[in-house]
């Protein structure tokens, strides 16, 4: 499926990386007021000497005439953090319903919205997969009528002084896309960002670096040159650090697409997500270790010492202002500790609570709370499996529970 290399050009290797030392504002959730923040990056760039010398000058109208058709908005609905997020994408495959987002704009989303901006009409899409690492993700249009996708061109033919264009959903307003112009300024850039509402951080290798002025609700959204052909994806925006001219970060179409490729056509590799995973609704420790004491010690290091969880109740809202370390764990060697469990989740109707220890999912053992979250992320929504698991108090127990659809990212 998805077969056809003439509509997705393949893309050419060989970015240089290079750095800045820069604060950075993701665009995203516009609706929640949602941004990552980008911090500290160091690199070494190679076209730091050279001046920029801007190309011909851009026809800003026939460009956007040209690539506005392929935009939509992109709402998130995040069941779990009542909240919504809003984005931009844009259509990359419209015999397949296929749209091109980053994957900030949809983490923590139970379901997606897009909306195409030259008509208004809005339909749902079915995440088909996403890349944590690279911040890209792949949408399907399930049922809609006269998609137009965008022509892409090469990144690997940009310079500095390119001239481009940025089209976005600005603060999540939604209709027709705004549009920021400016020049490629620098290549191969690596950033570090983190959202401030979702504790996020992600390291980004390889972007572009662009005077168009970025702004929150724009990430996802393309990025075109004067040929009217989409050469990046709008991911980030802010400053180059002080005294420095405002400067917009955009993932490369080349490397982009190739991600595409991969989720499309439903090759696994790592890091990728294919689909939607599956949801049990406990919250984990961040943690590689076996043991669920080393678990707990590793986590209250990291929180700075945060207060016990010693409640049975389950979370509402955004559990992530719930995060702490059990005051009790069940005496078991190894497993996945629970942090704590949200109301209206399997596991919240299995009667688990913060302390208990998960040692098993199905026929797999689990022996960590990252040997859970990988068992999850290959099981499928709407599956029932055996969960076991031991209280606080020394009970093990076994029930079959449905596993729920679980927020991307």
């Amino acid at each position: 499926m998805y077969e056809d290399d003439t509509a997705w050009p393949e893309p050419r290797r060989g970015r240089v990386l290079l750095g800045f030392f820069a604060v950075v504002i993701f665009a995203t959730a516009a609706g929640v007021g949602s941004a990552l923040l980008v911090h500290a990056a160091t690199t070494v760039s190679v076209q730091k000497a050279a001046a920029i010398r801007p190309a011909a000058a851009m026809n800003a109208s026939a460009v956007y005439s040209k690539v506005e058709p392929g935009v939509v908005d992109v709402s998130a609905n995040l069941q779990y953090l009542d909240e919504t997020a809003e984005g931009t994408g844009f259509v990359i495959d419209a015999a397949h319903g296929l749209v091109l987002t980053n994957n900030h704009v949809i983490d923590g989303a139970t379901s997606v919205r897009v909306t195409l901006v030259t008509s208004g009409v809005s339909y749902r899409a079915v995440v088909v997969g996403y890349d944590l690492k690279d911040d890209v993700a792949v949408l399907k249009i399930e049922v809609a009528h006269g998609l137009k996708a965008v022509t892409t061109g090469d990144s690997a033919k940009l310079s500095v002084g390119t001239r481009v264009l940025a089209l976005g959903n600005e603060a999540g307003q939604g209709g027709p896309p705004s549009l920021a112009p400016g020049v490629i300024s620098s290549m191969g850039r690596s950033i570090v960002a983190s959202d401030q509402s979702s504790g996020l951080t992600e390291t980004l290798h390889g972007m572009l670096q662009t005077s168009a002025d970025i702004r929150p609700g724009d990430s996802g959204g393309p990025l075109a040159n004067s040929a009217g052909q989409v050469v990046g994806i709008d991911t980030a925006a802010g400053s180059g650090g002080p005294g420095a001219h405002a400067a917009g970060y955009a993932i490369p179409i080349n490397t982009a697409l190739s991600i595409a490729r991969r989720i499309a056509r439903n090759r696994p590799s790592p890091g990728i997500q294919l689909g939607m995973p599956a949801f049990l609704g406990v919250l984990l420790p961040d943690s590689s270790a076996t043991s669920p004491q080393a678990q707990a010690d590793q986590e209250a290091g990291q929180q700075n010492g945060a207060a016990s969880n010693s409640g049975r109740s389950c979370l509402t809202g955004d559990a992530r202002s719930y995060t702490a370390v059990p005051a009790a764990i069940a005496p078991v060697k190894e497993g996945a500790l629970v942090d704590g469990v949200v109301c209206g989740t399997p596991a919240a109707e299995a009667g688990l609570v913060a302390g208990d220890v998960i040692t098993g999912l199905g026929d797999q053992d689990v022996t960590s709370a990252r040997s859970l979250t990988a068992i999850l992320n290959r099981d499928r929504p709407d599956t029932t499996a055996m969960l076991t698991w031991v209280t606080i108090d020394g009970v093990s127990h076994s029930l079959p529970v449905t596993l729920e659809t679980g927020p991307a990212g």
